[in-house]
């Protein structure tokens, strides 16, 4: 058992040497192979030959010399490994053979009495021994590698696998699996049409509906179950949720068709069921159609690059084929990701460029302006989690007012034909500092409509799923660490959407923005938050009994509820049935430089008095009349791009 366990160990530091270290050991056991040849052959020819003490060593080195000489030339080293052919082997004994008769030559020319027998014999064994050792190497090599394999093989081939869903999709992919099975071994299939109960699929029996998951899975010890009915409600996909939990097998979603027909659907490509799956929201698709002409090869720039919108903004223009993309952004480590991951895209046309830049800094933007001339300007650039701008005023102020305004100012400037303001719904007579600087923002650049041949927009949206600072990824670590989940409000309510969502709302208005106009996406349904921490728990395998939910009270600068468009600023126009335009109300720039000069060296909290009570005012025409539309917006805190 010893014996066992240090030879694997042996053969498992052997394998996990790196090529120099293998080509290391392989000539010094080469020399080694020369010596014992040699001295093999001076044991066989010892009643017949003489040979010297001098001579053997001369000859060891110069034969040894020789065959370096002859790998190196030729690489005969570097073919060496577990794919090498029998050509590979040879190439190493010819290697060998070739090396030593050369230095025996040599040396029999050299000295009259050295033996020829005794080079053509140590020759011989010397290249067995090098070819030898190297088929022995790649025969351990394959064979932990194969045994890796078989294991590996065999721990896929035990996941039995249930697909619900015996229509187009479960079709297509029990299809598909029959054709390429690796790593599946699907038992069956369930659909709540009894017709097809009893029926098969390319041989791969409808046991039954889903309301018998238990019985059935545990019956044919299903590992995982892959819902294969691509417009499956959120109730259903809760109800499976719930099942699968009780009796602890995982549930994914079949990969996508393409990947279905080409035949990858081993556990790496199945998709996990996803929070946007139970919130029942369908994403909204664009035309993108009219996209193109406005942004192929124009040059764009994107402040806050780095930032959950401001890189998925990145993503969405990149696929125009922008003559060049300007990624900007105050934190090197997040503009670095962005443009390594573009720069890698097959075919890429567009050349990216990452600038490392503070917005407060407005002579800098103008130098990187002015420098590669943008057709468009995305502004993502901001600060954006609320309860942290309620305790720092001044640096909502700095970054979102000042650094808003330089932006624009340099847009202005340099030309720039257009720019796009991100916003939120949190602009709209806000309560906090975030909302309020941002409204003075929105003010201050499409205000500049009225000073500048260029054209200024904003874009406002809600909460934003999978943004870094969304309230999911902190309900996702509560729940991690075993609850409780703390909603801030039981009766607070937001609406959602994704972040591609989000970003094709911003490249959208920029095609379609023709000066002053506040576009907002249609964001259907609100979600309650408290039902949204309830649907995380179930997706990660819980219960509410396992992880409780707990009313922790609203945080300063909070609302349990959102406007996204006032009474006057809403115009009679839209794009399509999905996004709706706003019209911000006019306000001189003039005033509200005035008022931000008057208060900016304001202790911190009357600062955020007199931040919020203007950005309200900003909002009132006529206040006896002034209504607004109630739209839910994020939870707890936003995306905050770099």
């Amino acid at each position: 058992m010893a014996n066992q366990s240090f030879l694997k160990n042996l053969v498992n530091f052997v394998t996990s040497w790196t090529n120099r270290q293998r080509i290391f050991a392989w000539r010094a056991l080469d020399m080694l192979a020369i010596f014992v040849a040699s001295f093999v052959s001076y044991i066989i020819l010892y009643d017949i030959i003489s040979v010297r003490p001098i001579q053997w060593a001369i000859f060891i080195l110069l034969a040894s010399t020789i065959y370096f000489v002859v790998l190196h030339l030729f690489k005969v080293d570097q073919r060496i490994s577990r794919y090498s052919s029998l050509l590979d082997f040879i190439n190493v004994f010819v290697s060998q053979f070739v090396s030593n008769i050369t230095a025996g030559l040599a040396l029999s020319l050299l000295m009259d009495s050295f033996s020829l027998r005794f080079v053509v014999i140590t020759a011989l064994f010397a290249s067995v021994f090098s070819t030898f050792y190297r088929i022995i190497w790649r025969g351990v090599y394959t064979s932990q590698s194969l045994a890796r394999f078989q294991i590996e093989i065999e721990d896929m081939a035990t996941k039995n696998v249930l697909v619900i869903g015996a229509g187009d999709g479960g079709s297509l992919f029990v299809q598909s699996y029959k054709r390429h099975p690796e790593g599946l071994n699907v038992v069956g299939i369930l659909d709540k049409d009894e017709n097809k109960i009893g029926t098969n699929i390319s041989g791969v029996p409808v046991l039954g509906s889903d309301e018998e998951l238990v019985e059935i899975a545990q019956q044919h010890d299903v590992d995982e179950i892959i819902i294969a009915i691509p417009s499956l409600k959120p109730e259903a996909y809760e109800r499976i949720l719930t099942i699968a939990n009780d009796i602890d097998v995982p549930v994914f979603k079949m990969p996508s068709v393409e990947k279905v027909l080409q035949g990858k659907h081993q556990q790496k490509d199945m998709k996990k069921v996803e929070i946007t799956d139970l919130l029942g929201r369908q994403e909204i698709e664009l035309d993108e159609s009219q996209l193109r002409q406005e942004i192929e090869g124009k040059v764009i720039l994107i402040t806050g690059a780095g930032g959950s919108i401001g890189s998925e903004i990145a993503r969405q223009v990149s696929k125009f084929n922008p003559l060049k993309l300007i990624l900007l952004g105050h934190g090197e480590n997040s503009i670095y990701l962005i443009y390594h991951e573009l720069i890698k895209k097959p075919g890429m046309m567009t050349q990216y460029i990452p600038v490392i830049a503070d917005v407060q800094h407005y002579d800098r933007l103008l130098e990187v302006f002015k420098e590669h001339k943008p057709d468009i300007v995305y502004h993502a650039a901001a600060h954006k989690h609320v309860p942290l701008m309620e305790v720092n005023p001044i640096e909502a102020l700095k970054n979102n007012v000042y650094g808003s305004y330089r932006v624009a100012k340099a847009v202005d400037a340099a030309g720039v034909r257009k720019m796009v303001m991100i916003s939120t719904d949190k602009a709209v007579n806000p309560p906090n500092v975030m909302g309020a600087t941002k409204r003075i923002a929105e003010l201050l650049v499409i205000g500049m409509n009225k000073k500048s041949d260029s054209i200024f927009c904003a874009v406002r949206f809600g909460n934003v799923l999978g943004s870094r600072g969304s309230v999911i990824p902190v309900f996702e670590k509560q729940i991690a660490a075993g609850g409780p989940v703390t909603v801030t409000d039981f009766r607070m309510t937001r609406y959602f959407m994704t972040i591609p969502e989000a970003s094709r709302l911003v490249v959208f208005a920029g095609a379609f923005a023709e000066g002053s106009e506040v576009f907002v996406l249609n964001m259907g349904e609100p979600v309650k938050i408290l039902d949204l921490a309830k649907k995380l728990i179930l997706l990660s395998g819980f219960s509410e009994a396992e992880i409780p939910i707990v009313e922790s009270g609203i945080r300063p600068g909070e609302k349990l509820y959102e406007e996204l468009l006032t009474s006057s600023e809403l115009v009679d126009k839209q794009l399509d049935e999905n996004i709706f335009i706003g019209q911000v109300i006019d306000q001189p720039i003039e005033e509200t430089l005035a008022f931000v000069e008057s208060v900016k060296d304001e202790p911190s909290g009357e600062l955020k008095k007199e931040l919020v009570r203007y950005a309200n005012e900003s909002h009132i025409i006529e206040k006896d009349d002034e209504e607004t539309i109630i739209i839910p917006d994020e939870a707890e805190i936003v995306d905050e791009a770099e």
